[in-house]
This record gives structure tokens, C-alpha cells and sequence, in this order.
């Protein structure tokens, strides 16, 4: 196992992860109607971070660095560095030495530069926004970009336990990233898959996903230092089943691969939830249905963070393992917000309320799943350590 020392949010309900958290135990979302935003004609719904906020915060970071450091950052690249440096601030480690090592997960980094004149070139590429990441932090090695559509937050986890259980490193800090702009939210549109409504995920009446911009970070170190871990990753699994390069399987083949694997030496009651990828669009609340169905893992209770966070791609992955972390170590199961009637095929426990789960005996692990375009599927398996 590999312990999480420490982790950041920055996101549209705030920049650290005790504010996100308390609000979505209050459920307060974070998406809201943008009309005009990014020039985009049609109205749609999304968690945006403010970037006024992004500049105040950034600029008291810069400030204390050297000069030459000073550049034009983005808000994609302002908002990752903010919540690696809150994060590390946290674990308490040195994010210079050669024992440390980021990992990138986006999918989309700074595409908005795309088109535009007198910009370094070289900044549209995600290696050199990882690049830049680790420059910030005089960090040498050379970091690590994943980026694997809307799985690449669990893949990232998956890539730092190798490292760290090859040795390669004792600390990873994975720092997942996403934000909008017209090429993101038109290419959605395009695909007719936005919401006019907030989106409400396995409900009957879904009709569709929203968008969100964030930030988030885990460190994760090869022990658990001080008893400052709050939780564990056990393992992780990834599968393509090839389906179709934006429609997910029908029947759920990659993902159900992925559980069965996942599941092979525990118990579906030492599962306390599943936190699903949950997008609220038609055929992905069904392929996750199936396949939670076919893995015989109905009777756990199941639950979406969408609602609260958007889709934020690249992040999500990162974002709502800490969610769902602190969740777990409260004993409780976070709501699916919006949701009042089943709208897929299979009998699975969608959580509809946040509630206590002593029935479940404080079960000690749980799963976050994603699911993305191409046909892959990916999911982590966790435990609590608090």
C-alpha cells in the first residue's frame, strides 16, 4: 500500500480541502447557469473557479519565489501549482529531492493557447506543463504525464504506486488538472451530451452531464509518517473493452473486468461505498449499472459527486478520491444529489441522502470508479487508515 499525506482541492466551492468538503456535507453545489461564458452562444451549466481568486492566491506564492520563475502563467497552470503547494505544505516533506516526483493528470491542459498569438509554442504540450510543474517546486526528475480521457485520475494513482512500489521514489505527488474554455464546452455540445439543468446522476429523468474546472492533489508516501495518512491505496485495475470511441459498452465489459479484478480478495461487505464516475448521461449510468450488477456488488451503496464538482475530466479522478476519502472516514455515504427515481436498468443502492453506514459495519475499504472515451475503464481500491 501506498498512505495519502496529504491533499488539496481547488475548485469552484473553494481552495482547500476542509471548505470543498464542508459544503458538499451541507450540499451546496458548485454549478451554476453560464450564459456568454468562453463566447459560447448556448447557455449551459458548470463549477467555474473564479480567477480573480486564482490570481490573488497565485500572486502571494510568486511573490516569495525566485525571479527566475517569473512568467505568464495560466489559470490551468496557476491553479495546479496552488494545489500541489497547499498539498505538500500539508504533508510536510521536500518536493526538491530526489525521493519526490509529480505526476500530471489532464486531459486537457492548456488547449485554450491553441490559436493564439505570441504564446510560447511549447506550452500547449502537456509534458511541458508537467515540466513547469516540477520546475516551480526545483524538482529534477523527470515528472509523468498521464493522460487517458476521463480515467487518467485513477490511472495517475495507479502510476505512482508503481513507482513507489518499485522504488523509484518515495513520495509521488499526483496533481490532477482541468480547465474549460470554447473548445472544451463546444466539443460537448457537439456531442449534444450538456445538461440545461443540473445534473442528477442513475435518475430517471437525467438529461445529461455538467462541466467543471478544479485542481486537486494527493501526496502519497511509500509508509504512513506520523500517522498523518488518512487513507490507503490497495490497488487499482485498468481495462479497454474497445467499444466505440465515445460510447461506452453495452454491456459493460471493460469496467466489469475492472471490478471483478478489483474485488478478487475481498468481500462485497468490507465495501463500504462505490463511488461511481456517475457523468448523468444516458449510457454511462447504464454501463456502470451493469456493471456493478454483473460483479454481484448491488447490495453497496453507490453514489455520484458530479453535482457538486461537474465533470472536471482529468480531475475528477484525483478530486473525488479525497472526497470520498474523508467521507469514508467519517462513516458515512455522501448522497447523489438529485437523484429521486432509478433511471437504469439493473437493481443497484444508489445513495439518494447523505447517511451513517453502521450497518456496513464501518467498512474499511472503498472504490472509485471512472470510465472514458475509447472504451476505457479504470478503478481504485482504498481504505481508510484514520
Amino acid at each position: 500500500m501506498m498512505y495519502a499525506i496529504g491533499d488539496n482541492i481547488v475548485c469552484g466551492l473553494g481552495f482547500n480541502t476542509d471548505e470543498v468538503y464542508s459544503s458538499v456535507r451541507r450540499d451546496i453545489s458548485g454549478v451554476k447557469r453560464c450564459e456568454g461564458t468562453f463566447g459560447v452562444h448556448e447557455p449551459f451549466m458548470a463549477s467555474l473557479v473564479d480567477e480573480s481568486m486564482v490570481d490573488d492566491v497565485f500572486d502571494s506564492l510568486h511573490n516569495s519565489r525566485s525571479k527566475s520563475l517569473c512568467r505568464d502563467y495560466t489559470k490551468f497552470e496557476k491553479m495546479m501549482i496552488i494545489s500541489a503547494q497547499n498539498a505538500i505544505e500539508k504533508a510536510g516533506v521536500d518536493a526538491s529531492g530526489r525521493d519526490f516526483r509529480f505526476i500530471l493528470s489532464t486531459t486537457k491542459g492548456n488547449v485554450d493557447l491553441l490559436g493564439r498569438q505570441n504564446t510560447d509554442s511549447e506550452r500547449v504540450y502537456l509534458w511541458r506543463s508537467a515540466e513547469l510543474l516540477s520546475e516551480w517546486f526545483g524538482n529534477t526528475n523527470i515528472p509523468i504525464v498521464v493522460s487517458n480521457a476521463c480515467v487518467s485520475g485513477a490511472c495517475a494513482q495507479i502510476a505512482a504506486s508503481r513507482e513507489i512500489n518499485s522504488g523509484t521514489c518515495r513520495y509521488v505527488a499526483v496533481v490532477g488538472a482541468e480547465v474549460l474554455s470554447k473548445f472544451i464546452v463546444s466539443g460537448f455540445q457537439s456531442f449534444k451530451a450538456l445538461s440545461s439543468e443540473e445534473c442528477r446522476p442513475f435518475d430517471k429523468s437525467r438529461t445529461g452531464l455538467n462541466l467543471g474546472e478544479a485542481a486537486a492533489t494527493i501526496v502519497y508516501s511509500s509508509d504512513n509518517e506520523e500517522n498523518k495518512g488518512n487513507f490507503a491505496f490497495c490497488s487499482g485495475a485498468i481495462r479497454n473493452d474497445a467499444n466505440h470511441i465515445s460510447g461506452p459498452s453495452r454491456t459493460a465489459e471493460g469496467l466489469f473486468n475492472v471490478l471483478d479484478t478489483l474485488t478478487e480478495n475481498i468481500s462485497s461487505e468490507q465495501v463500504a461505498f462505490i463511488n461511481a464516475h456517475g457523468t448523468a448521461t444516458l449510457y454511462n449510468d447504464e454501463m456502470e449499472s451493469i456493471a456493478i450488477s454483473r460483479s454481484g456488488l448491488n447490495e453497496i451503496p453507490v453514489n455520484s459527486l458530479k453535482p457538486y464538482f461537474g465533470h472536471t475530466m482529468g480531475a475528477a479522478g484525483v478530486l473525488e478520491t479525497i472526497i470520498s476519502s474523508r467521507a469514508a472516514n467519517d462513516g458515512i455515504v455522501l448522497g447523489s444529489r438529485g437523484f429521486a427515481q432509478s433511471g437504469v436498468s439493473c437493481s443497484i443502492n444508489i445513495s439518494n441522502m447523505t447517511k451513517n453506514i453502521p450497518e456496513r459495519g464501518q467498512a474499511p475499504y472503498f472504490i472509485k470508479m471512472l470510465s472514458g472515451f475509447g472504451g476505457s475503464n479504470a478503478a481504485i481500491l482504498l481504505k481508510r487508515v484514520l
